[in-house]
């Protein structure tokens, strides 16, 4: 499972470096690599895609967690 994670992770990562290049210099790296409309750079947004999904379930499972909050200033009790 956790390879899995990673792998997602690291297609999101991707696929918004992409947007990222797509908003800033209007470049498409996954057209530009695959060809543009191209089954295989259709293949790679789906995965992007899907790999965001996916890690909708750890960001919630982050958002659950019981650990302490990093405020400025404020110490936890187990550090005192």
């Amino acid at each position: 499972m956790k390879i899995l994670n990673l792998v997602t992770l690291l297609l999101v990562i991707v696929g918004g470096v992409n947007w990222g290049l797509v908003g800033a210099f209007e470049f498409d790296l996954v057209a530009a690599l695959f060809g543009a409309g191209s089954a295989l750079s259709r293949i790679v947004y789906v995965l992007v895609g899907l790999s965001a999904l996916w890690q909708i379930a750890p960001f919630l499972a982050a958002l659950k967690t019981d650990e302490p909050r990093a405020e400025a200033g404020v110490r936890s009790p187990r550090s005192l």
